[in-house]
């Protein structure tokens, strides 16, 4: 049988309400009475039951995690950072999988049946109305890896995905390629338009180079390496810019399949910098993302909106960089 709160108060001699408050969050307790109310609870072997806390607190500290991308291994690393971070805080993480979910208002509706005190929306491709539905419905949001804005109707952390397109643009003229590609991943994804938008952006200014796109059915390797299979079938480009790691994959493993070689006959850059693409026979050149960062801000911003619900929303933007591997030729001398 589990040991009661009634057990505790006769073991330590106080009052219920005293074992109570103990162990609530910001409740008045004398450091006597706690000793005394720990002591008795460690020899009983006691923990405080969170639903019932939930009960008299009316927070019940779940955060919901939601996303749509779980077939992109790069979430698995984002996940372990989440939930990690969140626990430490005292926080639980919910975790939600909106993969065929269309409709904000049926993920708003699912989230508070739980009475999550608050939603991380951690996607770069679900739309941005998911996060919103959120904030309308009067529930705590931050959009880790969302669109940046000048003026963002939530929190929102992630990086400039424009700007990635341009530094990749940049990273393809200044190894010289003559015919150069973007290949995204869905077009309905804010990210892969923008990543796109910044790479068209960068490469109308050198006119000389070939330039063309194509797009993936998903974030995933399986699709990237289709759609990489069906460009082989007709002219290639030089080198490409895969607009996620995971896709990059799928795009090297098609190569290799067709007899060719990275980087001497297709160079690629990807972008995210997962663990898989430091793999000795991956070795991708890539745009570094700073997940870590970006999900220790996401988790910051939860609680300062936790206790502040009416913050005004904020966006926060970190930059990238590229991580140079083995898969584009060098930059030309000079």
């Amino acid at each position: 049988m589990a040991v009661t709160l009634k057990e505790v108060a006769e073991r330590a001699g106080v009052s219920r309400s005293a074992v109570s408050r103990t162990f609530t969050d910001g409740a008045s307790v004398s450091d006597k009475m706690r000793r005394k109310v720990e002591k008795a609870a460690r020899e009983l072997g006691y923990s405080p039951n969170a639903l019932a806390s939930s009960l008299t607190t009316g927070r019940t500290k779940l955060i919901g995690l939601v996303s749509n991308n779980f077939h992109n291994p790069i979430f698995l690393e984002v996940f372990d950072l989440f939930t990690r971070g969140l626990q430490d805080r005292g926080l639980r993480p919910l975790l939600v999988n909106l993969t065929d979910e269309v409709e904000p208002e049926n993920s708003v509706r699912m989230l508070r049946q739980y009475s999550v005190d608050g939603v991380v929306v951690a996607s770069s491709t679900l739309p941005p109305g998911f996060a919103k539905a959120f904030r309308d419905a009067g529930v705590p949001v931050v959009h880790s890896f969302g669109r940046s804005s000048s003026s963002p109707q939530v929190h929102v952390v992630g990086i400039d995905n424009v700007e990635c397109g341009r530094m990749a643009a940049r990273e393809l003229v200044a190894r010289g390629y003559k015919e150069v590609a973007f290949l995204g991943g869905p077009e309905a994804a804010t990210s892969t338009q923008d990543r796109h938008a910044g790479f068209m952006s960068e490469m109308a200014q050198h006119p000389k180079i070939g330039v063309s796109c194509s797009f993936a059915e998903a974030y995933s390797f399986e699709a990237g390496r289709q759609e990489m299979l069906r460009i082989l079938k007709s002219e290639r480009a030089e080198a490409y810019f895969c607009g996620d790691d995971v896709l990059s994959i799928g795009v090297l493993s098609a190569i290799l399949d067709s007899d060719l070689k990275v980087p001497e006959d297709i160079g690629i850059i990807g972008l995210n910098d997962m663990e898989m693409a430091r793999w000795e026979n991956i070795d991708l050149t890539t745009i570094h993302q700073p997940i870590r960062q970006i999900v220790s801000s996401s988790i910051e911003l939860m609680v300062a909106t936790l206790n502040e619900p009416d913050r005004y929303p904020e966006a926060r933007i970190f930059p990238c960089s590229v991580v140079e591997r083995g898969t584009l030729r060098p930059a030309i001398e000079g």
